[in-house]
């Protein structure tokens, strides 16, 4: 039998933490009070006018909002929802009006949605959460959707306290996440509907970039994720812009910092990575003033550098594994070409790789080897069309040639200026794992090399 919604949600604040309200229905030509939960008073508190409970419910909402959701029981949608009330004369004004048409109403408190949490679906193997949005997210492009253990696990590195989302496995768990407290019980989980015995779902292979990864910054998700499946990283702090700092990763024993900017999504060598402690706030005022590209900053702990560099999967699955002694800056610009790497460098990085793969499907790894194991510092997921003789396969009516020497930038101006029928003809020796490569496999045109 379908429960009333109020009394749905009297039985959900028995299980969790819930939206503080008050619930009424129309009974012999008038609104009697049916349920409600307010901070510092019992479950079911009566009120003795509507007046005085929308007063009460308004003083308590750590917003000072309310909304008004009306329906009928024998109808599972919802009918008006009025949103974002702050005077009690006007829930008074919405209350009357919804009454005469007979309506059941709730009067919750407003819940900001962009206030860096998240809200999302939990049900089984799977969990499902975007931020600035509500539960229905789910049903919207560019979901993080993940298997449960590792999106719970990730939301507590990043918002520092274990979700609790109650209910039994093959329950579908509508949730919101929040950094601070929030709701009845005061806790940082709210819940909005519980489907009891919704049915198995499978756990899904992690992709990104997704709603979720462009909030705090597409390296931190990668590296998050590989932090997950036990891949060695180094330990890492993010200052993001809409989130609280967080730290995760393992030391490397070698207590020097980098700085490396985190943009919304890959960006190949447009930002700064630098050596050494720089201001991060300083830095996301000087390259990304509006707020519009740079979704943090990670101050990581440096590995120190025998070899480094990039391992990817191109055409035909085959992996490329590129390197050089050393940093490896150079090589990832462009401007030093891939040296010959020892064999158990090879083999390191071939097993971390592949133990990555083997979760993730095809990935892109950057990795710093420091004589005892190579460090993951940069996760992409998905294989790529590069092969020994074009970074990016396929036919073009016309090609533009560009020379590896004049570097990035010389590459981006050229890449807006390309007619759309046109590829380019890499000229000069670049490594397949390069920032330049990663340019022009972004831009997705075909570009063959030539090292003639």
């Amino acid at each position: 039998m379908t429960l009333h919604k109020d009394k749905a949600l009297d039985r959900l604040a028995g299980i969790g933490n819930v939206a503080q309200f008050i619930a009424w229905r129309p009974e012999e030509g008038e609104l009697r009070q049916s349920y409600s939960r307010l901070i510092g008073r019992d479950a079911n508190a009566e009120f003795v006018s509507i007046a005085e409970a929308a007063g009460a419910l308004l003083l308590a909402s750590q917003d000072g909002r309310v909304n008004i959701r009306s329906y009928l029981p024998d109808d599972p949608r919802s009918r008006e929802f009025v949103y974002g009330l702050t005077r009690v004369e006007d829930v008074l004004l919405h209350m009357e009006r919804l009454a005469a048409e007979g309506l059941h109403l709730i009067l919750n408190e407003t819940i900001d949605v962009g206030d860096g949490g998240v809200s999302g679906v939990a049900h089984d193997a799977i969990i499902e959460f975007a931020p600035d949005d509500t539960p229905r997210a789910v049903e919207k492009p560019d979901i993080a959707s993940l298997p449960r253990d590792m999106g719970l696990a990730i939301l507590e590195q990043v918002y520092g306290f274990a979700p609790d989302i109650p209910g039994d496995a093959r329950d579908r768990v509508e949730f919101s996440i929040h950094p601070g407290p929030r709701g009845w019980r005061q806790t940082n989980v709210l819940l909005w509907e519980i489907e009891a015995d919704a049915g198995a779902r499978t756990a899904p292979v992690p992709r990104w970039p997704n709603r979720f990864s462009r909030h705090i910054g597409d390296k931190a998700f990668g590296l998050l994720a590989a932090n997950w499946f036990d891949a060695p990283v180094p330990s890492t702090s993010v200052v993001a812009r809409r989130v609280a700092p967080f730290t995760f990763g393992r030391p490397t024993g070698s207590g020097e910092r980098w700085i490396r900017t985190c943009p919304r999504e890959p960006q190949p060598g447009l930002f700064t990575t630098a050596r050494g402690w720089r201001d991060p706030f300083a830095l996301l005022a000087e390259e990304d003033p509006d707020a519009s590209q740079i979704a943090s900053v990670l101050a990581q702990e440096g590995v120190p550098p025998l070899w480094s560099g990039a391992a990817l999967v191109g055409a035909d699955d085959m992996v490329f594994i590129e390197g050089k002694a050393g940093a490896g800056d150079s090589l990832m610009l462009g401007e030093s070409l891939p040296e010959e790497l020892p064999e158990a460098i090879v083999e390191d990085v071939v097993r971390l790789h592949a133990r990555l793969s083997a979760a993730l499907g095809p990935v892109r790894i950057e990795w710093v080897h420091d004589g005892n194991q190579p460090w993951v510092v940069q996760l992409h997921v998905g294989a790529t069309q590069t092969s020994l003789h074009a970074l990016v396969e396929g036919d073009a009516e016309e090609w533009i040639d560009f020379e590896v020497a004049a570097g990035l930038p010389a590459l981006r101006l050229l890449l807006e200026q390309v007619p759309d029928n046109a590829g380019v003809n890499v000229i000069g020796d670049v490594g397949l794992t390069s920032h330049i490569a990663d340019v022009l496999r972004k831009w997705g045109r075909p570009a063959r090399l030539n090292r003639d």
